[in-house]
């Protein structure tokens, strides 16, 4: 691997780049902090689809590319005199070494999840009203969801055993059935909305991430669907004409690929 002096070479490099590109390039010097930001949120998925799919090759190129990302807002953020990559570098390195006393500091930590609570505690005497201040209003709802959990779990807020949140699951899928039974649409959506914060929260005891896990089912089924497409065009026939029973014989192939 490279030496760190070689790291360092690297990212002046790019900070060269990025100086070039802002000075010269047409599209560059046109980008400002609210222009990136949606590229940003496809380059992070763009990364997320890569780990699951476990391609190193392509980890280190997404990385690249939110890199690149970091550098540009901080470039952006240099020519008004609000902050430059050293401020963005130095303040992360600040709140490391503030939120990590186990390490440069004389607190005793037992386990990681001692030091998740102190985490949160630590936030809240940074001046923190609320333990949930820090979950961004526009994650999607089902990370949004897991997020929640990690921070009132962080403080103490939480299920004692597994069984107990399996417990809370059937509860609300009852209550769900009695809505369903009931045909009131607005309360229908509520208790659905249980139902899937109350998974969300069992995945959590599991070990699970549930964003990783519905992303695993969605690739696999895209794969044995398209496999079923693939079938069908080598007969020559529509998927709209073929009977359930027709397709379901493709997918059970596809399940065993």
């Amino acid at each position: 691997m490279n030496t760190r002096q070689q790291q360092l070479d690297a990212f002046n490099r790019l900070l060269d780049i990025m100086d070039d590109l802002r000075e010269k390039c047409p599209w560059d010097k046109k980008q400002t902090l609210e222009s990136l930001r949606h590229l940003t949120i496809e380059e992070t998925y763009e990364l997320g689809d890569a780990i699951l799919d476990n391609d190193l090759v392509e980890i280190k190129k997404e990385l690249g590319d939110l890199l690149l990302h970091i550098v540009f807002y901080a470039k952006i953020g240099s020519e008004t005199n609000s902050f430059d990559i050293a401020d963005v570098a130095n303040s992360i390195c600040d709140k490391l070494i503030d939120r990590h006393p186990h390490i440069y500091g004389d607190v005793i930590v037992a386990d990681e999840e001692e030091v998740k609570q102190n985490w949160e505690k630590l936030k809240l005497k940074e001046g923190k009203k609320s333990v949930l201040e820090g979950v961004p209003k526009s994650l999607p709802a089902l990370v949004k969801a897991s997020r929640i959990q990690d921070k009132v779990k962080g403080v103490g807020f939480d299920w004692e055993e597994p069984h107990q949140v399996w417990d809370k699951v059937q509860e609300e899928l009852n209550e769900l059935q009695v809505e369903v039974q009931a045909g009131n649409q607005d309360t229908i959506e509520a208790e659905f909305g249980d139902v899937l914060f109350s998974m969300i929260n069992y995945a959590r005891f599991l070990n699970v991430n549930p964003e990783d896990a519905l992303e695993r089912t969605n690739k696999k089924f895209i794969k044995r669907f398209q496999y079923l497409e693939s079938k069908a065009s080598e007969l020559g026939k529509p998927l709209a004409d073929m009977t359930l029973a027709e397709m379901d014989i493709f997918w059970e192939e596809a399940k065993k690929l």
